[in-house]
This record gives structure tokens, C-alpha cells and sequence, in this order.
């Protein structure tokens, strides 16, 4: 045991001495290194005990390098981990040599670079795999080793969330383009790289003083080049020298081993859809009346389809997706012209080998046959041998019933008398009488229990009577008029708009063959009561939007405190926004900078250097994104968007991630906590007795409360 001490305290003070010498770069002007806090005190990674050259060789003419440890070790995973900055053509050759690596160079060297080796987790020793993280090696073949060091922080666009192990590519500025338009990260390899961690931030080192055009790429390939298909892309606005950015700290992070910092820039990532290359990905048939179209690319240009023994006006178009990347084509035929293999042809605009797009004609055969399940299966066995019965007994056999097939899914109960009542088809509709729907306003809405003593009421007169139930004499109540209308996004969506008022009840009554969907089937008669909301029971939040650009367009979301999004306003403008009818509880608001007022989040583009739609959350003057809603309650938020969609600095960005660790920090050891209370109650339960259990949920609450130390502790911000 106390060897095993002693080796432990050995270790952390080379641990300390080799975040010193690797360390040494970042003491140029931008970067405060904070002491290591702690060390691994489960896992022991390799110890470095002798390196050929040394660390920070200038003048460097060799071709091979050798880093010894005080144990074997082996290499993980080192396609992905390994990287060298600035990239070599040829990768060097990385082997296990002993207690230690080779590293053989099998490229020709640039007169006057510095390079760094990267070996991210690849290093691990031998018997129980614990990985030496962050590694680096740094080798200069002219006098100097360039010492310039930033941070920074990659995030999705789109999500919010950080984006994990994104490369950095940094650029000289000098570098060929035309302003308008930026191919820089498709022309030409990065002059350093930097990697983020799996927080997404990144501290790149050895930079020289120079301004940089500096990119992110998501990197899902692992192949260290943008691959615009898959990867997700940010860039920065102008160019950047580390030289004159802002002071930040850098630490080791304990708790996830590896080196990070405060960033300085900041990336949001998206995916650029105009690279995609159009190309028809899949087809099948799923369904008997369905053929579905999977493109490569959104907004695929169709120049025809078509399928034999079928009219063209006999097929009806959904685009199914908000990017416009899958195709339904619904056969509006009696099944019995449906053959189990369709043949047919689509005509398409597909991107060539050097990326034009050209017609191309595409072969379809889609195949579709009826499977009956076992349950199905055993009900017609069992309906044949009833039938074989019958026919021996001399008797009329009646079969059953069978269920309609036509689907649909209707509101159902209460209802925001803000909305419309909404019916979602399994298939499009060919046929819809708007005519023939019965609706009705039925009085005041009852409450629960006296809703109950009508039903209880009427049940008990049914009884009386010797019938199941009292038919309901709907003539006596005013019909209300409606408008019904086809959604404008999905066309399986139908909307019944009325004007409704508050704490009413309707009745609803759609007679049977009122809606005919592309397989020929019709709706029995469909009947539903409904109830609208009585404002008392909700909150309103209003939102005094003031700032911004004349004319401006911003989108206001209303979101759960999850994040969740639970009603939205599109279009909104300097003024009064009012959300009605919100339950009571905790929500927040955010808003969307809707640059091209088109209601919707739109992504970035490279070439066009275009950056996505902001999108940010209100934050009240005492730093807090939280609304409590309660019952018959008005909350008003003055929203300036000028304060919301302020310039992004340094300080905003360092302030964001302060309250992203501490909420990650204060789940890491709440969970531990459940975990210490879980095997502390089983244990007990063994034992027969749960006294000591009381005693530990005391100590819960001792360790949730010391939670703001901790996070103090865990990040020198």
C-alpha cells in the first residue's frame, strides 16, 4: 500500500512537472495557467521518462523520434486520436518500441515550422488500458518555436449544444479568395489544427502572431477534412492574432482529464445544405397506395414520375419533410389495380461527377404484398372452421363485422379556444364534404363532479327505461359555423376553425362518407364533445418587444423548462406579444433573429460566408431565464432585442459557459449521491433494517448544498 502511495505521489508531481514544460508555450501574453487541481485518483497513465530529441527541439533535422515511460504501453484508437499540426502529406509511422513509441517521419519537413504531434487518448498503458491524455510533442526545424496560443468554443447552430472533438483549422490571411465568396477550407490545408474536447473547447497552441482565418468542421469521418455532406461547419466574421486577443486561463479539468480554458472565439456550427449532392438515395414501397423517395439533397428538382398502368392525375405528391429530402407518391386507385410489383421511372436532376446537375432517369420497381400477422391468422382460421360448422349444421352463417380501416386522429377533450380542432389522416383525403359537418355550442362548461351526476343521471334513467343508453337530442342547440381547411405544411392535416369562446361546450358530429382518403376508404360517422379552456385556470405571458432594426422580424418562443418549445409567435415586430392560456408553471423565452422573415430558423453558408439565424434567450436584469406562470396570472417581460442579440464577446460567452457547468456539475453529484443512497439502502435491506438510510439522506442534503464550492473548486473561470 504505501508503495503503491509512493508511486501515485510520483506520479503527480511529473504530472506537475510535464504540465509545466508542455505549459511553457501558453505563458505568452494570452493565457494563465491555473495549477492542476487534484489528479487521476482511480486510474495511474504512463509516466514520460526520457524523450529523443527533447521537448521543444529547434533545428530539428531527424526523421525519427523516440518518447520512453516507466511501463509498456500500447497505442488506441491512434487513426482517430493522432494528428499533427500543421498536417504532413504523409502521416508519420507511430509503433510501441519497448517501454515506449517510435515516431518515424516519412514526410519532407518545412524549413522554419514548428510542429506539434498531437496524440489526443491514443497512448494507454499495457495492463489496464488508463490513457495518458492530451499528449503532445513539439519539434521546431528553424531557430524558434512558434509560442502563440488561443481558445475557443464550439457549439451547434441549431441545437445549442457543444460540439464534441471539432477540428480547428487555422489560415494565414494572406491566403487566395475573393471576398464575396470563401473556399478556402476546400482549396487548401490548414497552416495548425487544434482539436476541442468533448465540451466542445478547444485551446490551440504553437500559433504564430499573425491574423488567421479560422474555421470549425465536425469532422464525422474522421478523415481530418471537411466532408460538406456530413460535417457540420462555423467560421468567424473577421480575422483574428492571438496576439491581441483577450487574457484567459487555462487548467487541467479533473474530472474529465484533459486540458481546457476559457474560450476566446466562438464557433456556431451548421450544416450547409447547399453542398449536398442531389442523388436518388432509396425508393420502396411501404405501403400499397405509398412509394416513397429518399434524395441525397433537399428541394430535389422532379422532371417526372411515373408508374405503369397508372395516370399521371391518378398520383398525388407529398413532400414529407421540412427540407424537402423525401417524396410520397400516393396512388389515388382501387386496390384490386395495384399489382404486388409496381414498375415505374423517375425523372430527376442528379449532380454529375464534377458536381452539374443533370437529367437522369432512374428505374423503379417496388414491390408491396399483404402479411397477415398471427393475430390475424388466427382469427380466420378460427372464422373458417365457424363457417365449416354452419355449413354442417345446415344454418346461415353470418360473418363478422370487420373494422373499418379508414384512420384518423382527432383533437380530443379540452382545447385552446385560441386554436383549431385538428384531424390528422393516415392518407391524404381525394374527396372531403366541408358541407356536411354538424357543430354545436351545448352551454357552459360543468365542472368534473357535475359533468359526473349528469352522467350518473342519465345512466340510472337509461336503466329505468331498459336501454344502454339515452339518446342524446342535439337539435335543440345552435349550430356554430366553421371553416374547414387543409394544413399548409403537411397535407394529411385538416383544421375545423370556429370562433370559440372560453368555458363552452360543442358538439361535434362529422356524418359517415364525409372524408375519402387515396385508398378508397370513408369515415363512419364520427362524433366527439368538447370543452374550451377557462382562462382563470391559465397564466398569460406578454412580451413587450422593443429595439431592433426597423422592420425587423423575430420569431418568440414560449419553452417549458426543459428547453421543450410549447407555442410560438411568428412574425413578431416592435410591440405587445401576448401568450394566452399557459399552464402554470415554469417556462422561459427565447427568440429567434428571423433575418429573410420566412417563420423559421434558416442555416449558414460557406461560400456565401453567411451565418445562421440567431437564436437567444431572454434573460431578465437579474441574470435569471425563468418564468413562474400561475393561475389567473399576467407576467410582462420587457424584451429589448438590441440587449438580446448584442455582439458576442468574450465575457458573454465565458458567462454562458459559467452556468452550462455549473448545471453539469450539480447533476454530476446529485447522481453520485443517488448512487451513494442506492447501495447504502441495499445495503441495509440485507442487514434487515434501514436505520442507517435516514442518517444518509442527511448527508444528501449536506452534499447538494455544498454543490456552488464545488463548481468554484472544479472551474477557475
Amino acid at each position: 500500500m504505501t508503495q503503491l502511495k509512493g508511486k501515485i505521489l510520483i506520479k503527480r508531481m511529473l504530472q506537475v512537472a510535464m504540465v509545466a514544460l508542455f505549459g511553457s508555450s501558453l505563458l505568452w501574453r494570452c493565457a494563465n495557467i491555473s495549477a492542476p487541481q487534484g489528479g487521476p485518483k482511480d486510474s495511474l497513465p504512463p509516466i514520460i521518462v526520457s524523450a529523443a530529441p527533447a521537448f521543444n527541439t529547434t533545428n530539428f533535422t531527424g526523421n525519427v523520434i523516440y518518447i520512453g515511460f516507466d511501463e509498456y504501453v500500447q497505442l488506441k484508437d491512434l487513426q482517430k486520436e493522432f494528428f499533427t499540426s500543421p498536417m504532413m502529406k504523409k502521416t508519420p509511422k507511430v509503433t510501441t518500441n519497448g517501454r515506449g513509441i517510435r515516431i518515424e517521419i516519412l514526410d519532407t519537413l518545412d524549413a522554419n515550422q514548428t510542429y506539434a504531434l498531437n496524440f489526443g487518448g491514443a497512448i494507454a498503458d499495457n495492463n489496464e488500458g488508463n490513457k495518458l491524455n492530451d499528449f503532445r510533442y513539439v519539434l521546431s526545424t528553424g531557430s524558434t518555436i512558434d509560442s502563440m496560443v488561443m481558445s475557443g468554443y464550439t457549439v451547434s447552430a441549431s441545437k445549442g449544444d457543444s460540439v464534441s472533438k471539432s477540428l480547428i483549422f487555422f489560415y494565414p490571411a494572406e491566403v487566395d479568395s475573393i471576398p464575396e465568396y470563401d473556399s478556402i477550407l476546400l482549396k487548401y490545408k490548414p497552416a495548425a489544427v487544434a482539436r476541442a474536447a468533448s465540451n466542445g473547447i478547444f485551446v490551440a497552441q504553437n500559433l504564430k502572431p499573425i491574423d488567421y482565418k479560422i474555421y470549425a468542421i465536425e469532422d464525422k469521418n474522421n478523415n481530418f477534412t471537411y466532408d460538406p455532406e456530413t460535417d457540420m461547419v462555423g467560421f468567424l466574421d473577421s480575422v483574428h492574432n492571438p496576439l491581441y486577443e483577450h487574457d484567459f486561463r487555462v487548467w487541467h479539468d479533473t474530472t474529465r482529464h484533459y486540458l481546457t480554458g476559457e474560450p476566446q472565439l466562438y464557433f456556431k456550427m451548421f450544416t450547409d445544405t447547399r453542398f449536398k449532392r442531389q442523388t436518388l438515395a432509396e425508393s420502396k414501397r411501404d405501403q400499397q397506395h405509398r412509394v416513397t423517395l429518399y434524395f441525397g439533397a433537399p428541394n430535389p428538382e422532379i422532371l417526372d414520375f411515373s408508374i405503369d398502368s397508372i395516370a399521371a392525375e391518378e398520383i398525388v405528391t407529398e413532400y414529407v419533410t421540412r427540407g424537402k429530402d423525401t417524396v410520397n407518391f400516393w396512388l389515388n386507385v382501387p386496390a384490386e389495380r395495384l399489382a404486388d410489383t409496381l414498375r415505374g421511372r423517375v425523372v430527376y436532376m442528379k449532380h454529375d461527377s464534377v458536381n452539374n446537375l443533370v437529367p437522369d432517369t432512374a428505374k423503379l420497381e417496388l414491390f408491396w404484398k399483404y402479411i397477415e400477422s398471427k393475430e390475424e391468422k388466427k382469427a380466420r382460421e378460427e372464422e373458417e372452421k365457424k363457417m365449416e360448422q354452419a355449413l354442417k349444421d345446415s344454418v346461415e352463417y353470418v360473418p363478422p363485422v370487420k373494422p373499418n380501416p379508414f384512420s384518423v386522429t382527432m383533437t380530443k377533450g379540452e382545447f385552446n379556444p385560441e386554436r383549431t380542432l385538428t384531424f390528422t389522416f393516415a392518407m391524404p383525403l381525394v374527396a372531403v364534404d366541408t358541407t356536411a359537418i354538424d357543430l354545436r355550442v351545448a352551454g357552459d362548461a360543468l365542472s368534473a363532479e357535475e359533468e359526473k351526476k349528469i352522467a350518473d343521471a342519465k345512466a340510472k334513467e337509461a336503466q329505468k327505461r331498459g336501454v344502454e343508453q339515452i339518446a342524446e337530442d342535439v337539435s335543440e342547440f345552435p349550430t356554430v359555423p366553421y371553416e374547414l381547411f387543409r394544413d399548409s405544411v403537411d397535407m394529411k392535416v385538416w383544421h375545423l376553425k370556429a370562433d370559440w369562446s372560453p368555458k363552452k361546450k360543442y358538439k361535434l358530429m362529422i356524418p359517415a362518407g364525409t372524408f375519402r382518403n387515396v385508398a378508397g376508404e370513408a369515415n363512419d360517422t364520427l362524433r366527439s364533445d368538447y370543452t374550451t379552456m377557462d382562462p382563470e385556470k391559465f397564466g398569460k405571458v406578454i412580451v413587450n418587444l422593443t429595439g431592433g432594426r426597423d422592420g425587423a422580424h423575430y420569431v418568440i418562443y414560449l419553452k417549458n423548462e426543459s428547453g421543450k418549445t410549447i407555442d410560438e409567435i411568428k412574425g413578431a415586430t416592435r410591440g405587445r406579444h401576448t401568450f394566452n392560456y399557459v399552464a402554470p408553471g415554469k417556462v422561459r423565452i427565447s427568440m429567434l433573429e428571423d433575418l429573410n422573415a420566412n417563420g423559421r430558423w434558416d442555416t449558414g453558408n460557406l461560400i456565401e460566408r453567411r451565418q445562421p439565424e440567431r437564436t437567444e434567450p431572454y434573460v431578465d436584469d437579474k441574470g435569471e431565464e425563468i418564468l413562474e406562470v400561475k393561475a389567473n396570472w399576467e407576467i410582462e417581460i420587457a424584451a429589448s432585442a438590441d440587449n438580446i442579440f448584442k455582439p458576442i464577446t468574450f465575457e458573454s460567452i465565458n458567462e454562458q459557459l459559467r452556468k452550462t457547468e455549473a448545471v453539469r456539475l450539480k447533476k454530476i453529484l446529485e447522481d453520485r449521491e443517488k448512487k451513494r443512497q442506492e447501495a447504502l439502502k441495499r445495503e441495509q435491506e440485507q442487514k434487515g433494517g434501514l436505520g442507517g438510510f435516514a442518517s444518509g439522506m442527511s448527508s444528501m442534503k449536506g452534499a447538494v448544498n455544498s454543490i456552488g464550492g464545488a463548481s468554484g473548486n472544479t472551474n477557475r473561470w
